[in-house]
């Protein structure tokens, strides 16, 4: 499971190789978190499969939480590329559906890194909270582009248009946000449960009822 950052040609050499360093920290960790869990993570393991002493690591990583959070940084910031990339391509709510589900299928390991269970102890920094932000707001100009002020409005947008600071600052009408809100939560679920092999043995293609629930909701919210 490879994982990369790039460097700038403009960086010294130590920033080069200080850079390739927490590279290779970080593939190893995503190799541990494929193997036992993002809550097994050690440094100390990391540092013997490298064949350095634990506290060379920790001039990379201050530790376990701080390498975390850079998965998670890096997590955010590849979902949130690739939706802004299919966005610009072209990409209405349903195209974006389906670069979500690609991107999930990728790699699992990252995506419950990233909407799985809590890791214990853990509590991610504001920083990572603004990089899903970004994600939210492709998903909510998809929306937008759907509905309007004059859009069938639901209870629950209405209580959303007064809960909105999950939105920041978009200018979502009160339907886009239901409409995000119900895209976010059913879309999650299904991968949730195809990634989790949930529906291992049931003999049915989860891409196909991936698609049905991303039919329905559509239907439902743009009616």
């Amino acid at each position: 499971m490879a994982k990369s950052g790039a460097t700038s040609d403009a960086a010294t050499p130590r920033e080069r190789y200080r850079a390739q360093v927490r590279t290779e920290i970080k593939q190893h960790a995503w190799e541990q978190i494929a193997t036992a869990g993002a809550s097994a993570l050690s440094l100390n393991a990391i540092a013997k499969r490298m064949g350095v002493s634990g506290p060379a690591l920790y001039r990379y990583f201050a530790g376990r939480d701080e390498l975390i959070t850079e998965l998670i940084r890096d997590g955010y910031r590849s979902l949130a590329d690739t939706l802004r990339t299919a966005a610009a391509e072209g990409a209405d709510l349903s195209g974006l559906a389906h670069a979500l589900r690609g991107w999930a299928l990728e790699d699992p390991h990252r995506y419950f890194l990233l909407y799985g269970t809590p890791v214990p102890g853990y509590h991610a920094p504001d920083d990572t909270t603004a990089i899903s932000a970004e994600i939210m707001a492709t998903l909510l100009d998809a929306c937008a582009a759907l509905t309007s002020d004059a859009s069938r409005e639901t209870p629950f947008a209405a209580h959303l248009e007064k809960h909105r600071d999950w939105a920041g600052d978009h200018p979502a009408p009160p339907a886009a946000l239901h409409l995000a809100m119900s895209f976010w939560t059913r879309m999650h679920g299904v991968l949730s449960l195809e990634l989790a092999g949930h529906f291992t043995g049931m003999r049915f293609d989860p891409a196909q009822l991936f698609a049905a629930e991303l039919d329905d909701l559509l239907r439902q919210r743009t009616a």
